[in-house]
């Protein structure tokens, strides 16, 4: 696990990859490269090192619940998810999150992949588009969101 875009030679890296024999900095600032987009996140992060010392970068994603908190702006989820709440994603800042983890969803349309985000954002403590993520759930299978979902994602 790396601060995105901003590990260093030291540990964890450089203890780890001294002995193999590859040049620290160049894995480093590929990491770097691979992983600004999270920045300010903790990103799993696997180097694969080849018999001529080349070696292959693999990003992982965040956790769902980091990259929620990191698009509200919020340092922790509600300590209290039933009675209190962080903030309000709204459905954008859900579909944003769900293409992120897209691999890593089980859903197989963009609506499904929402709903986990909404599934999660219920143990977060936090609403999407003004709503209980249980509610937002319900609308979103009843099809009132489908007009949004057709207009394609603003990044």
């Amino acid at each position: 696990m790396v601060d995105g875009g901003k590990a260093t030679a030291g540990p964890p890296l450089g203890p780890a990859l001294g002995p193999k024999g590859v040049n620290i900095g160049e894995v480093v600032a590929k990491i770097n490269e691979k992983t600004k987009a999270f920045a300010g996140m903790k990103v799993p992060v696997k180097i694969l090192i080849n018999e001529n010392k080349t070696f292959d970068v693999k990003v992982g994603t965040p956790s769902m619940s980091s990259l929620i908190k990191s698009e509200l702006g919020v340092q922790s989820g509600s300590s209290n998810a039933r009675t209190t709440k962080v903030g309000d994603l709204t459905l954008d800042q859900a579909r944003k999150i769900a293409a992120m983890k897209q691999d890593g969803l089980l859903g197989a349309t963009e609506q499904a992949r929402v709903s986990e985000v909404a599934g999660n954002c219920v143990c977060v403590g936090v609403t999407i588009d003004g709503k209980d993520p249980k509610v937002f759930q319900k609308d979103l299978k009843a099809g009132v969101y489908d007009e949004r979902f057709a207009k394609p994602l603003a990044v």
